[in-house]
Formats: structure tokens, C-alpha cells, sequence
């Protein structure tokens, strides 16, 4: 198929007779390690071989533990613009309120 460590100009051609396509794997055993395999969604001939080579011990132990705080921090990304958004409601409303209060204010004063 390829040789390892090596991206061909021309994909290797699958058993169902088309090319295949390059994916990247996020299992803990290859975190990050590009793969060819069918173009067709499944069921289909699946994993063919790998473009990288093996990924050393510690870059397989670390890898995970990234992924994990980066989807963390995402969420908390998400979480934080949520409450932004929230807050930003709640000062337009207390500016409308605020206006509104200074308008009766004058009003008051008008009629005096």
C-alpha cells in the first residue's frame, strides 16, 4: 500500500476499486494518526493501512489528556458566552429602565 511516514500524490485504491481517502483516527491506542480507508459511509471496507508512522509511548499518553482539556475548555468557552449574552440582555433592559425612569423624572419636574 504506502510506504510508512509517506502521502502518495496518488491515493492507493481501495478493494471496492476507489480511491481511498485519508481520516484521522481519536482512539487512545493512535490519537492523531492519519489513516486511509473507503470513501464510503458505512458499512464499508474500512481501515486500509496507516499514512503516519507509530506515534511514540508518551506522545500516546499525552494526546488524550489535551483533547480532554481542550473539549473542556470549549465547553466552558460555550458556558461563559452564554452568561455573556445573558448579561448583555439584563444591562439592555436596565438601560430601557434607567431612560424610562429619567423621562418620568422630568416629566414630574415639568408638572410642578
Amino acid at each position: 500500500m504506502a510506504t510508512l511516514g509517506s502521502t502518495p500524490s496518488i491515493m492507493p485504491i481501495n478493494r471496492c476499486g476507489l480511491p481511498t481517502v485519508i481520516r484521522t483516527t481519536w482512539r487512545p491506542a493512535n490519537p492523531g494518526r492519519r489513516f486511509y480507508c473507503c470513501p464510503k459511509p458505512e458499512p464499508n471496507d474500512g481501515f486500509q493501512d496507516w499514512v503516519d508512522p507509530p506515534m511514540c509511548a508518551r506522545s500516546v499518553m499525552i494526546i488524550p489528556g489535551l483533547l480532554n482539556n481542550m473539549n473542556q475548555l470549549q465547553q466552558t468557552a460555550r458556558e461563559s458566552a452564554a452568561i455573556a449574552r445573558e448579561n448583555a440582555s439584563k444591562a439592555r433592559r436596565f438601560k430601557i429602565m434607567l431612560g424610562l425612569s429619567w423621562l418620568f423624572f422630568v416629566m414630574y419636574l415639568m408638572m410642578e
